[in-house]
């Protein structure tokens, strides 16, 4: 039964960052009008890097695709781990912190359950 359940959100954790992935090319998902100017700031400053967002889209798709797959789950979570690093410490500042908070819990059970593939990277 914690096979299935972890199976399912891996496999919703996965579909949560391919379309945030998709998002950063298709734009489909309008930008709060209330989001603080921390917030604001920062988002102005990653579109004007050019290949910033484009980067950051294709590895969370790619991640994502990844996490559904179990033989290759460990892959795609170490390939989502820096982008959870970074909208962790975006929302320390800009709200939503407990969200993000859960998201990079789940995403520290996934690598917590395929811990046995990253050993041999850091013998």
């Amino acid at each position: 039964m914690k096979q299935k359940i972890f199976n399912v959100i891996s496999i919703l954790y996965g579909l949560l960052f391919i379309n945030s992935g998709l998002n950063k090319f298709l734009n489909y998902m309008p930008m709060p009008e209330d989001l603080p100017e921390v917030m604001k700031s920062m988002t102005t400053s990653m579109f004007e890097i050019g290949w910033l967002l484009p980067l950051v889209g294709v590895v969370e798709i790619i991640g994502g695709l990844l996490l559904f797959i179990p033989k290759y789950r460990a892959l795609g979570a170490i390939m989502i781990f820096p982008i959870m690093v970074g909208i962790i410490l975006t929302h320390i500042y800009g709200g939503g912190l407990p969200l993000a908070i859960v998201f990079g819990a789940i995403l520290g059970w996934i690598i917590y359950e395929n811990w046995e593939k990253y050993t041999p990277m850091i013998k």
